[in-house]
């Protein structure tokens, strides 16, 4: 396969090969990338990618082709988004100025974006968080992509609660830090939610963006576009166990209290390697806050 970025011509045999290499086991995204890396453009091998798909599964009938994910990448998932969320660093920076806090950065990472952040919260902050959100505490659920709605999930075994943004002085407080870090308005993100995992509790990998192929995501995308990128501050720190993984680069990042994990996606799409999840706790308990931002005004 070659391409040329002067004239670029989806031809049948392009298709073709496309439809072999996923069959093949190769997800959609190390196809796009191998396209890219011939000298494809980007928008032209995403489109290639996604009507060969469609295509395939299409001509099967029964919506579903074999070795194809049934989630198939759409354009506009491969496209990426314009603008994210994103902190900005420089080479040799060592300190963020959150406004009223000084926040450390301990490690970063490109591919996936991420970022983990030193001293977010104050103890006090923390305590108090838990404090508030204890007594209102219910079993975790997850989002139900076929309706839009929330269903309970096994491979999410937490209690958890949300708090509605700017509800006190102090989810105000940090709401604020967390945008100017961010460089992100606070009206994009979701209501902070508080989550309390006991010994055996987990969540499996998952990703935050919602699946443009899924029949509820257009409801889901109403209250305030697609989610952009991910916050996870601890609360806490377990006697053992709880990291927050990222199984596809082999990262996990130790819940320490007021620290905190942010990374973004540009798109809804397994090729931003945002694939993350919570480790068992082993010994004691994880408390952990979660600020999710989307593109627009949550609402």
């Amino acid at each position: 396969m070659t391409g040329d970025t002067m004239v670029q011509t989806i031809t049948p045999e392009l298709r073709r090969w496309i439809v072999e290499q996923t069959v093949a086991g190769f997800s959609p995204e190390s196809v796009l990338d191998a396209m890219v890396k011939a000298g494809w453009q980007k928008e032209l091998a995403a489109s290639a990618l996604e009507d060969s798909l469609r295509e395939h599964l299409g001509q099967r009938g029964d919506g579903r082709g074999a070795g194809v994910a049934p989630a198939v990448v759409t354009a506009r998932s491969m496209a990426g988004a314009a603008r994210l969320p994103e902190i900005s660093l420089s080479p040799s920076l060592l300190c963020l100025d959150a406004g009223d806090r000084q926040v450390r950065v301990l490690a970063t990472l490109a591919l996936p974006r991420v970022v983990v952040l030193g001293g977010l919260l104050s103890d006090e902050e923390c305590g108090a968080l838990i404090d508030l959100a204890r007594p209102r505490l219910a079993r975790s659920l997850t989002v139900q992509t076929q309706t839009g709605g929330e269903e309970l999930n096994p491979d999410r075994t937490s209690n958890g609660m949300f708090f509605t943004r700017g509800e006190s002085e102090l989810l105000r407080r940090i709401e604020a830090r967390i945008a100017r870090l961010v460089n992100w308005p606070v009206e994009n993100g979701e209501g902070m939610q508080v989550l309390n995992y006991p010994v055996g509790a987990e969540y499996k990998p998952h990703y935050d963006y919602f699946d443009p192929a899924e029949p509820g995501t257009p409801n889901i995308l109403q209250r305030g576009g697609q989610r952009l990128a991910t916050l996870v501050m601890y609360l806490n720190e377990p006697a053992e166990g709880g990291g927050t993984t990222f199984p596809d680069v082999g990262l996990e990042v130790a819940p320490q209290r007021g620290n905190a994990v942010f990374f973004s996606y540009d798109r809804p799409s397994p090729i931003t390697r945002t694939l993350h999840g919570g480790a068992p706790v082993v010994q004691g308990e994880k408390w952990v806050a979660t600020k999710w931002l989307r593109e627009r005004e949550f609402i």
